[in-house]
């Protein structure tokens, strides 16, 4: 845990990291990131429309992974430490339409 090609996933706000990895201020803050989105989206809402929007992406062009709006949010601003105390809440719904 987690899969191979992820070095650390977020499941329900805890962190699991490969034993391996190098957690980074970079990686936290990502899984941070995620953690408020899914305060904001009630953990269920979350998990379902993340879901769902990787289901929808699967046949687009691209990696429906990277695409998913909850990860552009938190690859965009991930090198960025101070993020979330300046955020406004459900910022990752900017990020639906840019890869459709």
């Amino acid at each position: 845990m987690p899969l191979k090609r992820f070095t650390a996933i977020n499941l329900l706000g805890i962190i699991f990291a490969r034993n391996e990895a190098d957690i980074n201020e970079r990686i936290l803050n990502h899984e941070r990131i995620h953690t408020r989105q899914m305060l904001e989206m009630l953990v269920v809402g979350f998990y379902s429309w993340y879901l769902i929007e990787w289901i929808i992406r699967l046949p687009m062009k691209g990696n429906a992974y990277r695409n998913i709006s909850f990860e552009q949010e938190a690859y965009n601003n991930e090198s960025n430490l101070n993020y979330l105390s300046d955020r406004k809440p459900f910022a990752w719904f900017i990020y639906i339409n840019k890869s459709l």
